[in-house]
Parts: C-alpha cells; sequence; structure tokens
C-alpha cells in the first residue's frame, strides 16, 4: 500500500469553494460538493486497524 504524503493542503479553489459553501449552501455545485469532500476526506487521519 502507497504512503499518504503527509503535508496535504487545501487548494485556493477549494478553500474559496467551502467558504461559499458555508455562505451560500445553495449556490455549490454537485462538482464543487464534491471536490469539497474529497478534500476533506483525504485530509483526516487514517484510523489504526483493530488487531483482533
Amino acid at each position: 500500500m502507497a504512503k499518504k504524503p503527509t503535508n496535504e493542503r487545501t487548494s485556493k479553489t477549494v478553500a474559496s469553494i467551502a467558504a461559499r459553501g458555508l455562505k451560500r449552501p445553495g449556490s455549490l455545485t454537485n462538482a464543487e460538493i464534491r471536490k469539497i469532500a474529497g478534500t476533506a476526506l483525504t485530509q483526516t487521519p487514517n484510523k489504526p486497524k483493530k488487531r483482533p
């Protein structure tokens, strides 16, 4: 499994889309919502695997 880089940051484009979505949620397109969701998911820490 490939290691993820530890220095991932949100691009200015995605950050501005997220800010606009907070101000006016209805103004986002489905593609913009997917960009925000993808960014948020890649920046969450990996959960440690539970051992049985």
